[in-house]
């Protein structure tokens, strides 16, 4: 007891509380102002509580501190058992109550005031579940969350930018080593001066040498915008390269392009554009609709409570268990008919899936195809213009033997290249 009482004078006549205590007067407090140097060491953390408690009632005193005590994660010796009587003890500023609290912060005072500036922040706010309804509230609750997200990733940040700092001597004895390698070249400047003094028409001579220090940093720049001009060039160059090459396709499209392969060809995108248009689409479509109103209707409906939530799990559950007794029912009649309908309707439904699949499998096929020709495009274009081999298609290689029955050719991934 003896140990605690001058613990506590030592603490309190220290900066920043200043009391002025012995021990005496300290034992002689009456609870009010043994209320109050709790309140004075509660103010030194969290500087909202500065106020006199004899302008407040007990009550709100005594539900202030139990609040700020929750938050910095004071135990109470009793234990939660023992809230009440603690409670009672902090209204009437009891000394068995105050004493161990005084003591708790006054070992912790910078540990609990970093803690008490976290929770300015980190303690969120309680918001009903009825209000995050509305969609203002909610998004302003998501703005705030994502804030307090924000914050907590920063204050990390900071806290480890401050422990993987320069300690002051290493930090001291780097300008240490600074101003001596400052003395050096400043030293080594006076010498170089001193031998250029020497030098006749010297004054110009240093006149020259700046001029071309500026000169070799506008050279520098100009190379510099040289490169990104010619960057931009080659950039164009190429834009105008793709551009040819596509337009070369397409007339060469147009012009070599026989009337019955155009013709399968259309009647191949007719059939893939009726069935996306008249099945495949209509069905995603209907889909989307239904659970687009089974969003709205749910949205319309004001917010459910718990007794309504209760009922409709009751309801759910009485609709499975009366569509698992007409399971039962039906594998007990077992009608040979159901049976074969049954499977009628699975090997429509594996159809149906087989079909789409397949249609996926095209339409990606046809992209692909679309890729691979675009670069056998750009890949011809580009040998006809450095003057190498032409590239043929392999349904022209007929002609080809024919025109020119001395060329050899060599197979090359179904494109036939001629070797002269």
């Amino acid at each position: 007891m003896m140990g605690e009482l001058i613990f506590f004078v030592v603490q309190l006549n220290r900066e920043p509380f200043k009391k002025n205590f012995n021990l005496i007067t300290f034992d002689s407090l009456e609870p009010m102002q043994l209320l109050q140097t709790l309140n004075d060491a509660l103010a030194e953390i969290d500087p909202k509580q500065a106020i006199d408690i004899r302008e407040e009632m007990p009550e709100q005193t005594a539900k202030r501190m139990f609040t700020l005590l929750g938050m910095l994660k004071y135990k109470p010796p009793g234990g939660m058992s023992e809230v009440s009587s603690f409670r009672q003890g902090l209204v009437i500023g009891s000394k068995p109550v105050v004493h161990p609290i005084l003591h708790w912060l006054l070992q912790r005072i910078p540990e609990l005031k970093k803690r008490a500036y976290l929770a300015r922040f980190l303690v969120k706010l309680e918001v009903p579940a009825e209000f995050l309804q509305d969609d203002v509230i909610a998004e302003t609750f998501h703005q705030y969350e994502e804030l307090v997200g924000g914050f907590k990733n920063i204050h990390k940040e900071c806290e480890q930018l401050k422990s993987s700092g320069f300690s002051t001597a290493e930090i001291r004895r780097d300008i240490v080593a600074m101003e001596e390698e400052k003395d050096q070249l400043i030293k080594r400047v006076e010498r170089l001066k001193k031998r250029v003094e020497a030098v006749s028409n010297h004054q110009r001579m240093l006149e020259l040498a700046r001029q071309l220090r500026v000169e070799k940093e506008r050279e520098e720049s100009l190379a510099h915008q040289k490169q990104e001009q010619k960057n931009q060039l080659f950039q164009a160059e190429q834009r105008l390269q793709r551009c040819q090459i596509q337009l070369r396709d397409l007339q060469q499209a147009a012009a070599d392009e026989k009337p019955e392969s155009l013709m399968k060809r259309l009647e191949e995108d007719i059939k893939f554009n009726s069935y996306m248009v008249s099945e495949k689409l209509p069905r995603e479509l209907e889909n989307t609709r239904k659970v687009v109103k089974y969003l709205q209707k749910v949205a319309s409906e004001p917010a459910l409570g718990q007794a309504e939530l209760r009922e409709l799990e009751d309801k759910i559950r009485e609709t499975n268990t009366e569509i698992n007794h007409l399971i039962e029912k039906k594998m007990m009649r077992n009608d040979p008919m159901d049976d074969k309908l049954s499977l009628f309707r699975q090997q429509a439904a594996i159809i149906v899936r087989k079909k789409e699949t397949k249609v996926e499998e095209l339409q990606e096929a046809r992209e692909e195809l679309a890729a691979v020709e675009r670069e056998l495009n750009m890949k011809s274009s580009q040998a006809q213009e450095r003057g190498g081999a032409k590239l043929i298609r392999g349904d022209e290689h007929l002609f080809v033997r024919k025109s020119l029955p001395d060329a050899r050719f060599a197979p090359s991934g179904g494109i036939l290249q001629i070797l002269f």
